[in-house]
């Protein structure tokens, strides 16, 4: 996605200096080729299967992303009531919707329901009552899938794993059998077929494996009962090289462990891929406010903030740094930290990176997933900007926040 020309950084054809003096800093700016790219590795990968690329929304749900998703032809992952208001107005057909999440609300539900998605992954007893329920009501078949939990450990960050037991997503595979039986006979509801998540960023297709073969030797049992199942959900995670030393995860490796558990099956296969689909794509751009030193530390302020990109401080996470220009400097050692008032407002700690001067740009990379989309106004700060690069021209994809949008919804 970057690279430099003649010292300066480029996203595709366009310096982020021009960007930089036209949108002004911090801002994420996104390459629509590598968007694309991202997605169609997936589709490229899974050619000859039956399946459904559903790209998770809570990677990042700018809409100009998703309208050129679904005009891929992509279906949508989503988690609450506004990710589904987003895919549908963004363009994706409820039938290639999915809807997961822990605490659906009866309000989202409903609207679910009434929207006619493709399926409602359920994750506990609880949950499938009220489903049957809402659906009498509304007088519709409501199409559900289980949310199984396998009890597979991903081996990724303990906060982004949602397969092992002590997490509080899905059932226990131990009791699905049971809840697939009892879900038949209830009056409202249509099985569709099985949901699986482990989590996220994970670099080895082994647990999706494992999870794969778990989950298709209950689908035969539930079968062998008569209860058909249409398609089976592995959910995403496939992981990103942060950093050199980390392993890219791979969707044609994931294809080929797949795909000889699912020959000779009538099951459509769903994927929900995100990060690895946009993380690569993004960047946050950021201008050097300050140099600083103390006895032990050096210090490069920036005037991208904790609000704007939590991930370093939320997860320890490492995300390369670069500068715009490519100076001949010397280098040193750096911590990157913003203007926000807490010690976890860091991008990077002792980073060897080239000595900068106020007014001078970086690029923080591998930004498009969860950055934000997990982005705040704390401290009162407005919301950068996303910039979408196409070529050698730019388009202003959200704009910036004004100090009138922090109060506008408060009386």
């Amino acid at each position: 996605m970057v690279r430099y020309r003649n010292r300066k950084l480029f996203v595709e054809d366009l310096a982020v200096e021009r960007i930089a003096e036209s949108v002004g800093t911090p801002a994420y700016v996104y390459s629509k080729k590598q968007l694309l790219a991202g997605y169609g590795a997936y589709r490229k990968a899974f050619r000859g299967i039956p399946h459904l690329i559903c790209y998770a929304l809570k990677a990042n749900s700018n809409l100009a992303f998703l309208k050129l998703l679904a005009r891929q032809g992509s279906g949508a992952d989503i988690v609450s009531g506004g990710e589904l208001y987003r895919a549908l107005k963004a363009g994706f057909p409820p039938e290639r919707i999915v809807f997961a999440g822990v605490g659906k609300t009866t309000e989202e539900i409903e609207a679910a329901l009434r929207k006619k998605i493709l399926a409602i992954h359920v994750e506990s007893k609880q949950e499938l009552y009220l489903i049957d329920s809402i659906a009498g009501r509304l007088g519709r078949m409501a199409p559900i899938s289980l949310r199984i939990n396998p009890d597979i450990d991903p081996r990724t960050h303990p906060y982004i794993s949602t397969g092992l037991r002590k997490h509080k997503f899905g059932i226990p595979i131990r009791d699905a059998f049971a809840l697939y039986s009892r879900a038949r006979q209830m009056g409202n509801l249509r099985i569709e077929g099985m949901h699986i998540h482990l989590g996220s960023q994970i670099s080895e297709v082994k647990p999706f494996e494992d999870a794969a073969r778990k989950s298709l030797d209950l689908i035969d049992q539930l079968q062998n009962q008569g209860i058909q199942m249409n398609h089976l959900d592995i959910g995403g995670g496939l992981g990103v090289a942060y950093e050199k030393a980390e392993s890219e995860g791979d969707p044609s490796k994931l294809a080929s462990v797949l795909r000889p558990l699912l020959t000779g099956r009538k099951i459509q296969l769903i994927l929900e891929p995100g990060r690895s689909i946009v993380a690569p794509a993004g960047l946050l751009l950021t201008k050097v406010l300050y140099t600083k030193e103390n006895d032990r530390k050096r210090f490069l302020i920036v005037d991208a903030g904790m609000n704007d990109f939590i991930r370093p401080t939320l997860y320890d996470a490492y995300h390369t740094i670069l500068p715009a220009i490519r100076a001949k400097r010397e280098s040193s050692s750096f911590d990157v930290v913003g203007p926000v008032c807490e010690s976890g407002d860091f991008f990077a700690k002792d980073r060897i990176l080239q000595e900068s001067v106020p007014g001078e740009l970086l690029a923080i990379l591998h930004a498009g997933a969860y950055g934000f989309s997990m982005s705040s106004n704390y401290n009162s700060r407005r919301r950068p900007p996303e910039v979408l690069v196409d070529g050698s021209r730019f388009y202003i994809i959200r704009r910036r926040e004004s100090y009138q949008d922090l109060v506008r919804q408060e009386l």
